[in-house]
């Protein structure tokens, strides 16, 4: 493998690395902070409800039981073992990140080869498969607005749609093309019905 090449493996492997370590803290963030938030939100809008009758409807009160089990659901992950395995794959990026550097420095391109399998190799073995539901949304926000990347750029050239998820691309289009109906058929029943 050439020099080019190996810059341009490590660069990939440096965003595989990053973005796993961004969702593996997405989901510990989301399942640290997430049931905290709830109960919170649900006993405030508790305490509202007894002096704004609204808020004590059966619409919010479903909604706040809906919370409530979304809690529970996000009680089965175990947080602390995402916070280590984090922890593991930022070391691993800082190692790429380092070796990304030293390749550029003229490091032998056969000893850079060699560390970086070892890097590879590590990666496999402190990932965590099972992440909790919108983590891979929240890993784009924190890798691409809260992290240097830039290093990873000089081989990668990332693009607006690489920043923003295809799922979250699609959501938003559906929103915008249901909104834009539900605007044409107001102004339409507006028009008629009167």
């Amino acid at each position: 493998m050439d020099r080019d090449r190996l810059l341009k493996a490590i660069a990939e492997k440096g965003y595989d690395v990053v973005f796993g370590v961004k969702k593996t803290f997405a989901t510990y963030d989301i399942v640290s902070k997430g049931p905290g938030w709830i109960g919170f939100i649900s006993s405030a809008v508790g305490v509202f409800a007894l002096i704004y009758d609204p808020l004590s409807a059966k619409f919010p009160s479903a909604i706040l039981v809906i919370a409530g089990i979304a809690s529970l659901y996000l009680s089965f992950y175990r947080a602390e073992e995402y916070e280590k395995a984090a922890n593991a794959q930022l070391v691993l990026y800082n190692k790429l990140r380092s070796l990304y550097r030293s390749v550029q420095s003229g490091l032998d391109v056969v000893a850079a080869k060699a560390e970086y399998d070892a890097i590879e190799t590590s990666y496999y073995s402190v990932t965590v498969g099972k992440q909790v539901f919108l983590s891979g949304w929240y890993a784009h926000y924190k890798l691409f607005a809260e992290s240097q990347i830039d290093w990873m750029d000089e081989q990668l050239h990332f693009k607006w749609t690489d920043k923003w998820p295809v799922s979250a691309r699609l959501v938003i289009a559906a929103v915008v093309v249901a909104g834009l109906l539900g605007f044409i058929l107001w102004g339409y029943n507006a028009r008629f019905c009167v």
